[in-house]
This record gives C-alpha cells, sequence and structure tokens, in this order.
C-alpha cells in the first residue's frame, strides 16, 4: 500500500484508551486547522468500535471550533440506544479540553426492504478525464510557491478527476454542480468500516467550493472565509473507496453567509450508495483596498 494511505489507515484506527473512549491523532494537509473529514471519519471510527452486527446508516455532525493538527484528538462516545433493529450513538470530540465536534451516527442490522433510486449522471469516465493534482501541477509552475495554498503542494491518499477542469485563478461564474470522480491511490483491506469511515473523510471534499462557483470567486480571494458548519451523510449500498465512485454535488441554496451543497455518490456500475448535504459559512469581507 502507498505510504500516504497507509498514514491515512492509520490516521482512523483510533486508540482505546477506556470502553468508550478513543484518541486519534491528527494531520496537517496544507491548512491552518485540522481538516474536517479527517475529525469526521475518525468520529465515525470511534462509533463502529462501539457497534456489533449493525452498520452505519446515517451519520449528522456540527463543526463547533477549528482543530489543531499539532494535537491529538480525543473521542467521548455515549451508547444512547440499543434496540432490536437500530443503535444510537453520540460522539464528541474533545481538543484543548474543549469539543471540536458533535455527531450522532444510527446504525441498523442489514435488512432487506423496498428500493428505488436516482439515476447516475451520464459524464464522461475517470479515464478519459485528468486527475486533479496535474492540474495543480500546471498551477505551481505558473505561480510562485508562496503564493500557493499549502495543500497544493502536499501529496493526497485519493485521485480526484473532475468533469469540468478547475478554474482556480478565474473570476469567471460558473453553475453551481461538479461531478467528480474519486479513488483512493491503492488498494485497501476488506473491511466495511474502513471504507465507510474513509467515505465520510472524502466527503467533505468539494461541497462548499461547489456553493462558491456561481459567484465569480477565485480560490485565492482574500476577502472570502469558507468553513463547514454541518455535515449529513447517509449510506444506501455497499461500495469500496479503492474503486471508482462518481462525487455528484450541486448547490441549490446560499443566503446569510451561507452556502448549502449536498452531493450523491455513486458506484461505477450506477447503483447510488450515499447521500451528502454539507452547509458553510460562505462569507464575503469588506475589502481593505
Amino acid at each position: 500500500m502507498k505510504p500516504i494511505l497507509q498514514d491515512l489507515v492509520r490516521l482512523l484506527a483510533l486508540e482505546r484508551i477506556d470502553t468508550n473512549l478513543f484518541r486519534g491523532e491528527s494531520r496537517d494537509i496544507g491548512t491552518h486547522r485540522v481538516f474536517g473529514g479527517q475529525v469526521l471519519g475518525q468520529a465515525l471510527a470511534a462509533a463502529n468500535l462501539t457497534t456489533e452486527d449493525r452498520d452505519v446508516h446515517s451519520l449528522h455532525a456540527y463543526f463547533l471550533r477549528e482543530g489543531d493538527h499539532e494535537a491529538p484528538i480525543v473521542y467521548q462516545v455515549d451508547r444512547q440506544r440499543d434496540g432490536r433493529s437500530f443503535s444510537n450513538r453520540r460522539v464528541v470530540a474533545v481538543q484543548h479540553g474543549r469539543p471540536i465536534l458533535n455527531l450522532a451516527a444510527s446504525f441498523q442490522r442489514p435488512e432487506k426492504g423496498l428500493e428505488h433510486q436516482a439515476d447516475s449522471p451520464e459524464v464522461p469516465g475517470p479515464e478519459e478525464l485528468t486527475d486533479i493534482a496535474e492540474y495543480q501541477r500546471e498551477l505551481v509552475e505558473q505561480i510562485p510557491a508562496d503564493q500557493l495554498p499549502r495543500q497544493f503542494l502536499l501529496e493526497r491518499p485519493f485521485e480526484f478527476r473532475p468533469v469540468y477542469p478547475p478554474q482556480f485563478t478565474n473570476t469567471e461564474a460558473r453553475p453551481p454542480r461538479q461531478h467528480v470522480w474519486v479513488k483512493a491511490v491503492d488498494a485497501l483491506p476488506d473491511d466495511d468500516d474502513l471504507h465507510r469511515n474513509m467515505l465520510a473523510y472524502v466527503s467533505d471534499y468539494y461541497l462548499l467550493p461547489t456553493a462558491l462557483r456561481p459567484h465569480a470567486l477565485s480560490l485565492f480571494a482574500p476577502n472570502l472565509q469558507v468553513a463547514s458548519l454541518d455535515h449529513a451523510l447517509w449510506f444506501h449500498r455497499p461500495f469500496r473507496v479503492d474503486e471508482w465512485l462518481l462525487y455528484s454535488i450541486e448547490s441549490p441554496n446560499a443566503a446569510g453567509a451561507r452556502g448549502l451543497s449536498r452531493g450523491q455518490i455513486f458506484r461505477r456500475d450506477g447503483a447510488l450508495v450515499a447521500n451528502v448535504v454539507q452547509e458553510g459559512v460562505t462569507r464575503l469581507w469588506a475589502s481593505k483596498d
């Protein structure tokens, strides 16, 4: 397994320090705060470690404070309910003595039932598209490294192949939708919980940027503040994150300095495996010019 992906697997393998208490490391992915997907994935991992014979089908989380990527995070799990079919867990992520995320997750014993789903969008396959890293390398050649976001210069554990080429510095208004193929950079173990934890991690990509697309904002706008407020994720069908998944995202609304985005995640065969909704701060400060 490639080292960058092996590191993510280790990151999601929490240390148990008591029956319902876990500790996870943090990573610097090039931003000044802990990546929200990391905290989501670890909080779900903590909840998974307190359930048996049940699979998570939904989670709802609120981001309360920025996380410090130089310090570990403690996850406190409250086993709120274990019924005949469903279990519910509440997880609080704590760092430096203060909560940084609250998460509620629901688990269900596997069972059959009625089925229908939305159709997968008709878009080019990943083999026809360019990885986001190639676009970023081109930008690095055009702009001095000290003017780029540090995450552009770091390796990622996932491949991202957008259907629409990114416009990092272009301020042209675009429709509020994106389609991105995503896949882990190497094969992973046959562990369903690990694949769901990883999907929670990667589901935090591309949501709020989609809400910015209609507003002709450059990624480098100095007066722009973007931060996740909440995140909801529903799991529907089996999947693997080391196989191509299509992340289809749209933003139906922006108002009150907040943007809302929702995404559907499809397997290569068209099966809908998850739905995602996130709202976040999309605030424009007055220019200092």
